[in-house]
Formats: C-alpha cells, sequence, structure tokens
C-alpha cells in the first residue's frame, strides 16, 4: 500500500499590519504625541518612534520572496503615519486611515482592496492592538497579536530592556491573556517570531480550520 503524500501547507493570500507598536515604535509610544483630550496630537515629529520592531524588516523581506503582499493600517492622521513608516524602506505598502474607527472591519478591507487581493482566504492581520485584531476577526481574517511590543506593554525599548526577567514575563503574560481574549487565534511576542506562527496557521488552514 502507497503511503499517503503529504500535501503542501497553502500559501497566504496577504499579510496586514498594524503600524505604530507592530511594525515600528515599540510599546506603541506614538500615542503620547495625542493632546490631553485624545483627539488632535501636540507635536507633528512622529519619526522618533519610527524605529522598526524586532524582526520587521526581516519579517517583511521573507514575505517579500514569498511574493505574499503586505499592507499596515493605522488609525492617527496621514501625515504621522507616514512618518512613522519612513524606516520601513518601502517593503510594505501604505494605507489610507480608515474612515470608521476599529474594531470596525473596514480598513483591512480597504487595505485588502489597495492589495487588490480577490479572497479573503488565506488573508492574516497582525497586531499589538486588540481593537485592530478585531477588527481583523470582523473582516474575516486570521489574526497574530503581538504581546510585548503592543501598547498593551506600553513600554519603550529602553524601560523595556531596564526590566528584569520577572517583570517582563508578568506584563507579556498579561497582554497574551488580553490578546486572546480580543480573539487573536495566535500570540507571539514580537515579529522575531512571525514565520513559525504562520507555519503553524497554514497547518490549521491544512486541516480545514477557519478563523
Amino acid at each position: 500500500m502507497l503511503a499517503p503524500v503529504a500535501l503542501p501547507a497553502p500559501s497566504f493570500t496577504a499579510v496586514l499590519f498594524g503600524l505604530s507598536g507592530c511594525l515600528v515604535d515599540f510599546g506603541a509610544q506614538a500615542r503620547t504625541l495625542r493632546s490631553n483630550d485624545g483627539k488632535s496630537f501636540v507635536s507633528q515629529d512622529a519619526k522618533a518612534f519610527s524605529t522598526p520592531t524586532p524582526g520587521a524588516l526581516n519579517a517583511l523581506k521573507s514575505l517579500k520572496l514569498q511574493g505574499i503582499p503586505c499592507a499596515w493600517i493605522e488609525e492617527y492622521p496621514a501625515d504621522i503615519a507616514q512618518q512613522l513608516a519612513v524606516s520601513l524602506q518601502g517593503l510594505v505598502q501604505p494605507t489610507p486611515t480608515p474612515n470608521n474607527h476599529w474594531p470596525a472591519p473596514d480598513g483591512c478591507w480597504q487595505a485588502l482592496m489597495a492589495l487588490n487581493v480577490a479572497q479573503l482566504d488565506g488573508c492574516v492581520l497582525v497586531s499589538g492592538d486588540p481593537r485592530l485584531l478585531m477588527a481583523g476577526l470582523n473582516a474575516g481574517l486570521w489574526t497574530v497579536g503581538l504581546a510585548s511590543c503592543g501598547r498593551l506593554c506600553g513600554l519603550s525599548p529602553a524601560q523595556w530592556e531596564a526590566l528584569s526577567d520577572l517583570q517582563r514575563e508578568r506584563l507579556r503574560g498579561r497582554a497574551t491573556l488580553e490578546l486572546y481574549a480580543a480573539g487573536a487565534h495566535s500570540v507571539i511576542d514580537h515579529l522575531a517570531d512571525l514565520e513559525s506562527c504562520l507555519a503553524d496557521i497554514a497547518l490549521r488552514r491544512l486541516k480545514a480550520e477557519k478563523p
């Protein structure tokens, strides 16, 4: 009797990313530019927060080599978002600020349309913001939460490194629980862990699991 042939894991259609607290701006520090009323920005200089998060550039380069289209989504005004994205070297497509705030799914669909994606099957959203993850779920996407570099831990790289291992683990644990509570299908520390996470989702898709 012939041994069963292992089927290749299905490829991904597109990957969407949050910008602040995901691809750039470890700890989502750009939120500190907001005025006290939360409706405007007291400074227009967001470039200080444009440093890529751990693994971000490598993840984007890997997806590009695989031919998987990528885009980022952000609720901040266009001028702030453009300053945050300046370090991404054109590896990922920007999308306009969505008309409706998360968790409305509009921004996700808008990003996929900008990528000329014809189907939701195989589309993934990666973010450290529970509201954006819920938007991805509402849009019918697989979702991956980022525990340490998003706004739930909310610390700058220097503040994060200054913590003890136990303090980091406690913050990471609380963020992980909140991301799963928001509906994330998987949670990782940061984008350096994305490749293995996508491989796991590919296996789940191979077993006919749906988001």
